[in-house]
């Protein structure tokens, strides 16, 4: 996933569309209130605490998917698959759903999983705007969005995807705390995932028979689950592990 979003903070008038109640933290955490989902008048959703505000925005990422740009991003070349016409990737942890876009927009069908409701919702209201703009409908039109936990939602795929791809949320820095309001609200909805989780979820890409499983991981950080990948492509930041499965039939 991710969930660094720079995304337009929404100064319109709103009116609340969940408020769950206050959760009292320490000083030292923010934002300190529990995100509320807000719809503002012209039915944009966005998720808000403590003035912060979080707001899945596609069209910032525009300069992306121009074809000069697309082709040098790493995420699209450690998925690339050869020999495909229709391409089918699963991003199983989706977020708001930034590096589904990139996939999309590099010809992959994408299904998305996410499991939180607060977030499936910024999710679909992206997705929903997307598919309304010329600029991003033919790429949208590629996307399909299941407010799903992957590991159940792998297992009841009636398709075998070509390519699984995992975001697991990465575990928090001393830094966010300070530098991120925006991550730390996710945080708040997605819990970075557990040794036990992060097995499940690789069993499960694994379990879905794809032609490779594709993980992004912070640049130092341990393999997903333990497992060690067939090959790795590493950023200044991040890395993405491969592993490859068995060819498809």
């Amino acid at each position: 996933m991710d969930a660094d979003s720079r995304s337009d903070q929404t100064s319109r008038q709103k009116t609340p569309y969940e408020s769950p109640r206050s959760e009292r933290t320490s000083r030292r955490e923010s934002p300190r209130q529990s995100p509320q989902l807000v719809v503002d008048k012209d039915g944009n959703l966005s998720l808000e605490a403590d003035g912060v505000s979080l707001r899945g925005d596609f069209a910032r990422l525009l300069p992306r998917l121009r074809p000069q740009n697309l082709r040098r991003e790493l995420i699209v070349r450690a998925t690339r698959v050869r020999g495909v016409a229709s391409p089918v990737l699963v991003d199983a942890t989706a977020g708001l759903g930034e590096d589904s876009l990139l996939l999309a927009a590099a010809g992959f069908s994408v299904i998305m999983f996410e499991r939180d409701e607060k977030v499936a919702a910024l999710l679909g209201d992206a997705l929903r705007r997307a598919r309304q703009d010329p600029r991003l409908s033919e790429v949208a039109g590629r996307m399909r969005l299941m407010q799903e936990d992957a590991v159940t939602g792998l297992k009841r795929l009636e398709l075998r995807p070509d390519v699984v791809y995992l975001d697991p949320m990465f575990p928090a820095r001393r830094k966010d705390a300070a530098t991120n309001k925006k991550l730390q609200m996710l945080r708040m909805l997605e819990q970075p995932c557990t040794d036990e989780g992060a097995e499940a979820l690789l069993a499960a890409a694994l379990g879905a028979g794809p032609r490779k499983v594709v993980v992004k991981r912070p640049l130092k950080g341990p393999h997903l689950g333990g497992l060690r990948p067939s090959n790795s492509l590493a950023g200044k930041v991040v890395r993405y592990d491969i592993l490859t499965g068995p060819p498809a039939t």
